[in-house]
């Protein structure tokens, strides 16, 4: 299975794909592996990351978009 250039786990998002999700996807950010990924492309090197418990006036968690090398996995059970 190949992995799309770019993911969101938001589901207002164009690039939501929840099957993806469910079987688990992975993400190296700079060579360490990264839990609090909510979205990212690979093609453009960003990852947006939650920012701590911030919220944003509608409730959703405020991220940050952070560049570098983008490699996401399947994750193996």
């Amino acid at each position: 299975m190949t992995l799309p250039d770019r993911l969101s786990n938001d589901p207002r998002s164009p690039f939501y794909n929840e099957e993806l999700l469910l079987n688990g996807i992975g993400i190296r950010f700079n060579g360490k592996q990264r839990t609090d990924v909510s979205e990212y492309c690979v093609s453009e090197g960003w990852i947006r990351a939650q920012a701590g418990n911030s919220k944003d006036r509608f409730g959703q968690p405020m991220t940050i978009k952070l560049k570098g090398t983008v490699e996401p996995f399947l994750e193996q059970e």
